[in-house]
């Protein structure tokens, strides 16, 4: 899905090298890149969107710096030999929405993931972000909305708050401090932009402030603005 993206990135990248080993330790299996025994470094966790697998997104970290640890996580559920996704979608003509015990049992891999993940790479949940893409976007705001004490920020990209989560979200102290990214392309195909700006409505009317970017013209991908828009988000996130 993004794989002309990822050719592009590819330009972009450092002197830091990712392992290319699928790791299976944890709930989820994942590529990583970390720097040795690093501790207390940004801790970015990678959602791919429907059908891809956790080789989408990671090009993403070659633009980001390269001291941090980045892992890119698979989805549990096979949809080819190659392709995962994160929930299966509910039938009908409606809203965009996914199957209730999916987005359940997926949420909760996750949130095993992180917590995990957090320990494992020596870092504090503060330092955490969820950076999903389509379906990886819409288990961002499941995860990060839901327990929002897991992770400092949320990014998502092309993505939507679903009917079940929105219906069930009430103001909450505990989210004052997560900080949110939206991106979305104006020409989205698969979740339309207006996905992004109801998203951004319901987060406001919770108090939350998302930062928020639409790309004139872009398909259902991410860009090289989107990329270093969200660098700096990450980067002033941590301050």
């Amino acid at each position: 899905m993004l794989k002309l993206f990822a050719l592009t990135l590819s330009l972009l990248a450092g002197n830091a090298l990712a392992d290319s080993a699928l790791h299976t330790d944890l709930p989820l299996s994942y590529l990583e890149q970390t720097q040795g025994d690093a501790r207390n470094q940004p801790l970015v966790i990678f959602l791919h969107g429907f059908g891809s697998n956790e080789e989408d997104l990671f090009g993403i970290k070659d633009a980001l710096p390269s001291t941090w640890t980045y892992l890119s996580a698979r989805a549990p559920m096979p949809v080819d030999p190659n392709g995962y996704r994160w929930f299966a979608k509910t039938p009908g003509e409606g809203d965009y929405n996914g199957e209730a015990a999916d987005l359940q049992r997926s949420a909760k891999l996750i949130e095993a993931f992180v917590t995990q993940a957090t320990a494992k790479y020596h870092t504090q949940s503060d330092r955490v972000f969820l950076v999903g893409f389509s379906q990886g976007a819409i288990m961002s705001y499941e995860v990060g909305l839901r327990q929002p004490a897991l992770v400092r920020g949320i990014a998502a990209l092309s993505g939507s708050v679903l009917p079940v989560l929105k219906a069930e979200l009430k103001p909450n102290p505990a989210l004052d401090t997560l900080a949110i990214f939206i991106g979305h392309g104006t020409l989205d195909q698969a979740l339309p932009y207006a996905s992004a700006t109801r998203a951004n409505e319901v987060l406001t009317g919770l108090g939350l402030k998302p930062e928020f970017h639409g790309y004139p013209g872009m398909p259902h991908t991410v860009s090289e603005a989107e990329v270093q828009d969200l660098k700096a988000w990450l980067e002033k996130s941590l301050h």
